[in-house]
């Protein structure tokens, strides 16, 4: 008996992705500037290349994880890794530093949109967004799911609007940038574009586990794919235009005080649209939260079960807890500074991150699959084999 994945289902799951993605990627324009403006015209290519990657090889680990009715991280990456178990500690320690640096990176974005728009104190911001965060993270992935579903519909209309009209407000035309990008470098980036590629959805990864907690309800094969294709949309779209917009604002932001540090924001101040300056402000706040809010999730998750809460009944409580250590450390960290945490940080775990996830995936989690596909049927059974 065929088990049906709704449209609705597929486009909930693919936004907890993209929501997660937002953030950082996108909203404060902080990660498209470091990985991709500075190539010049074959930036957004890459831009495309990374989240092709990212997409794919989680719908990969998410029929994985569904298909054999796996129960947690660990058995996943020993599933991926078999015969050669032990490699999934590489995941636990990329994991672990990634989930702090993107908490950090998050928190910190949000306060400071807060401190600019409503004149909040900075650390009573960090508190705010800290408290929401962890509100949104200790009651479960269905809370998680749905919110990620809202905030990635207000999140990529809004988006939208305020890159297009960035683009064409924009000091540079966007035709000129390409032409002097091209006649310039010519194809002397396309290394670095792959190599950014790759790096960019590796430390991307770190979303892995909320996604395939949230995604446990596609039942088959093709439920897994169409969400992830409908992420792919999402994000490439939301991606390439941030890196459009910011390739015809860069003589600008790079040459203000700070402005590289939230480039979009730099760039939306300039354009003397106030309704727009307010609409990207609301719309960074959500995309920075929603991060925040995923990535806090996929933390929490993988300790809801773990011996140390065996005295604990309540899985809220439990989930409190986590929550709150790993926010706290996070505000810690947040203290070097979202320019230092994403060039640095997340740099060397995006090395990590393809290493281990991506290129696994991609090759040996593709033939796994497919032959898991071969023997057992498109549609999930409920077994946990290796």
């Amino acid at each position: 008996m065929k088990k049906k994945v709704s449209m609705a289902m597929a486009f909930s799951v693919g936004s907890v992705l993209f929501s997660s993605h937002a953030g950082g990627g996108f909203a404060t324009g902080n990660q498209a500037n470091t990985y991709y403006v500075g190539l010049g015209w074959i930036g957004p290519v890459a831009a495309i290349v990374a989240m092709l990657l990212l997409t794919l090889t989680m719908r990969e680990a998410m029929i994985m994880y569904n298909s054999r009715n796996i129960k947690s991280t660990r058995q996943l990456f020993e599933t991926l890794f078999h015969p050669l178990d032990k490699l999934e500690i590489v995941f636990e320690i990329f994991f672990y530093i990634m989930v702090l640096m993107a908490i950090a990176a998050a928190i910190s974005g949000a306060a400071s949109a807060l401190q600019t728009y409503m004149g909040m104190n900075y650390y009573v911001g960090i508190l705010v967004v800290g408290i929401i965060v962890m509100m949104l993270t200790i009651f479960g992935a269905d809370l998680v799911r749905k919110a990620s579903t809202y905030m990635g519909i207000g999140i990529l209309v809004t988006a939208i609007a305020i890159y297009a009209i960035g683009i064409f407000n924009a000091p540079d035309s966007i035709g000129n940038v390409f032409s002097a990008d091209f006649s310039e470098a010519g194809f002397t980036n396309v290394p670095k574009a792959i190599e950014n590629a790759f790096v960019y959805a590796g430390f991307q990864c770190v979303t892995l586990p909320t996604l395939i907690a949230c995604g446990k309800p596609l039942t088959n094969r093709k439920g897994c794919a169409a969400s992830m294709w409908i992420s792919f949309v999402m994000n490439a779209m939301a991606l390439v235009l941030s890196v459009f917009m910011l390739m015809s604002w860069e003589s600008f932001y790079t040459a203000a005080e700070g402005g590289t540090t939230i480039p979009t924001l730099t760039s939306c101040v300039a354009m003397g649209v106030p309704f727009l300056t307010v609409a990207y402000s609301i719309c960074l706040i959500l995309c920075l939260i929603s991060t925040g809010v995923t990535i806090t999730f996929g933390f929490v998750s993988r300790f809801e079960n773990a011996a140390i809460y065996k005295k604990i009944a309540s899985v809220p409580t439990r989930n409190a807890i986590s929550s709150v250590f790993i926010i706290g450390l996070s505000m810690f960290i947040s203290l070097a500074g979202l320019t230092n945490i994403i060039k640095y940080g997340y740099g060397y775990c995006g090395y990590v991150g393809a290493l281990a996830v991506v290129i696994p995936f991609l090759t040996i989690g593709v033939y796994k699959n497919r032959k898991y596909m071969k023997a057992n049927g498109e549609e999930f059974a409920e077994t946990e084999t290796k």
